[in-house]
């Protein structure tokens, strides 16, 4: 496995890949109201996107025709926008991945559509939660093991289960690079995180079960008990002190 490690002017040339993805966010989260179609959504981030001399990644990429991922309710990942009206109580995850300057971020948020249930707020905010624990301890030093035992852990003790079949990745120049991990671990496992890595950390948590199916089109991640998944995605650089999170919204 070779990790690549980018240097702090590589670095500082991503940012602005990172802010794209950031702003796509804020757009959705000050649009998104139930009668909102993700294809609503989709037709914005992309011309958001190419308005500002930006590529949106996953058009083309192994095939897929949107700048977004939309993953309503049981939709784990890798869901396709549609002209299907957002309905009060729905949860929708929508996934970014944009390249600029020849470089990648990629950023996926989970959107409570209206008013939504108390177990699907609690999704929610433990995901969320999982996130800013594993963000916390990504540093140098720290094995990905002991990363992923912690935010395994906070999902688990909350009753929820973790995806093991969608991983977390380096980005680079491209939007998979070494390493790749789930989002479980062993304290102690895994790789060193080094400072210079770029990964992302996106765990998705489910209501029920960890299984998962994928539908006929090829690419829809569904729970295979059909409760509901939530993510949160953030791209980030471990460095001493604390991560720097590139798509900070």
């Amino acid at each position: 496995m070779s990790i690549k490690l980018y240097t702090p002017e590589q670095i500082e040339q991503m940012k602005r890949a990172g802010g794209i993805v950031a702003e796509c966010h804020r757009r959705i989260a000050a649009m998104l109201r139930p009668g909102v179609t993700t294809m609503d959504i989709e037709r914005m981030v992309e011309d958001y996107i190419r308005s500002q001399d930006a590529i949106p990644y996953t058009i083309g990429y192994k095939g897929y025709k949107y700048a977004t991922c939309a993953s309503v309710n049981d939709v784990i990942a890798h869901g396709f926008p549609n002209d299907t009206p957002l309905a009060d109580g729905d949860l929708a995850t929508i996934d970014i991945v944009v390249k600029a300057d020849g470089w990648v971020s990629d950023s996926a948020w989970t959107y409570a559509v209206g008013n939504i249930s108390e177990e699907s707020r609690k999704l929610m905010q433990v995901t969320k939660e999982c996130l800013d624990i594993a963000i916390a301890l990504a540093v140098p030093g720290n094995r990905i093991g002991d990363v992923m035992h912690a935010l395994q852990k906070h999902a688990e003790s909350n009753g929820f289960s973790v995806v093991r079949d969608l991983l977390g990745h380096g980005v680079g120049s491209e939007v998979h690079e070494e390493p790749n991990y789930s989002h479980v671990g062993k304290p102690g496992k895994g790789f060193r995180l080094k400072e210079g890595m770029v990964m992302t950390i996106e765990p998705m948590i489910n209501e029920g079960t960890l299984e998962m199916f994928i539908d006929n089109d090829g690419w829809t991640c569904r729970t295979l008990d059909g409760k509901r998944s939530a993510q949160y995605e953030h791209t980030l650089v471990i460095r001493e002190g604390g991560a720097l999170i590139l798509t900070q919204q």
